[in-house]
């Protein structure tokens, strides 16, 4: 099985808001999943899943946890995945369980502390939230790392992740690409001394950058770095929703 990202999940302080900041920016709407007891909430692109909405525990920013975006990890077996990830000096935050019906997942993190889900999905079928170059989906996933070769090396052997790329940024060190095993690449790792903590970032496609950042910027949203073009020819933003969380936006001209 080819462990690749197949979910987004936004933690907020407020479902409601984060759900209309969105819809403006990206044009995603937002349901109730229907899972019982529980306020979750599906982000969609013309009706096409893309990631998940709830609010953060009581407390959660008294433990040092904020709003943030999430990525899951698909896997062929999440106890045993968790076990291997704590084993090379990962964490786990929130032990396996059981969803009814969607499948099986656990919170672990990095041995740097980045953290993300591992999941074993019921069905078969093609995740949907990942869809380079279609406006509203996933389109690269990047990870801010205090050090992006023992980073690399922990994906490698945990999800068979390989570097197919580097490009050199100067004084700010190298930009490592990587693919999922094969194929073309889909993210890239970075050494980010700035950074409070490691972290992915996730970066949804627009089809105008530009008109994005209006959105972006009337909805209440804050650009931590100005739409600029990358060596594949695309542009990209760094942005953080009225809540606090960061994420990217990238788009295929300007």
């Amino acid at each position: 099985m080819t462990s690749t990202f197949i979910w987004y999940e936004l933690l907020t302080s407020d479902p409601d808001a984060a759900a209309a900041f969105y819809g403006d920016v990206l044009g995603w709407t937002a349901r109730d999943s229907g899972q019982p007891g529980v306020d979750y909430r599906m982000f969609s692109m013309r009706e096409v899943a893309v990631g998940g909405l709830m609010k953060l525990p009581a407390g959660a920013g008294q433990m040092g946890v904020h709003p943030c975006w999430l990525g899951y990890i698909s896997v062929a077996d999440v106890d045993h995945c968790v076990a291997r990830i704590v084993a090379a000096g990962g964490v786990e935050h929130m032990p396996a369980m059981e969803i009814p019906g969607i499948g099986r997942i656990a919170m672990v993190a990095d041995p740097q502390g980045a953290s993300f889900y591992v999941m074993k999905p019921i069905g078969t079928g093609p995740a949907t939230s990942f869809a380079p170059g279609s406006a509203g989906h996933g389109g690269w996933h990047e990870l801010h790392a205090a050090d992006w070769e023992s980073a690399l090396a922990f994906y490698s052997a945990q999800f068979g992740w390989q570097k197919c790329g580097a490009l050199d940024m100067g004084a700010m060190g190298t930009y490592l690409q990587f693919n999922f095993g094969s194929g073309a690449m889909v993210g890239g790792m970075m050494n980010d001394p700035a950074a409070l903590r490691p972290h992915w970032i996730f970066v949804f496609n627009v089809d105008d950058i530009d008109l994005a950042s209006q959105r972006l910027a009337a909805g209440g949203g804050q650009v931590l770095m100005q739409p600029h073009q990358v060596p594949t020819g695309q542009w990209v933003m760094h942005a953080r929703d009225p809540q606090g969380a960061r994420f990217a936006l990238l788009a295929p001209s300007r």
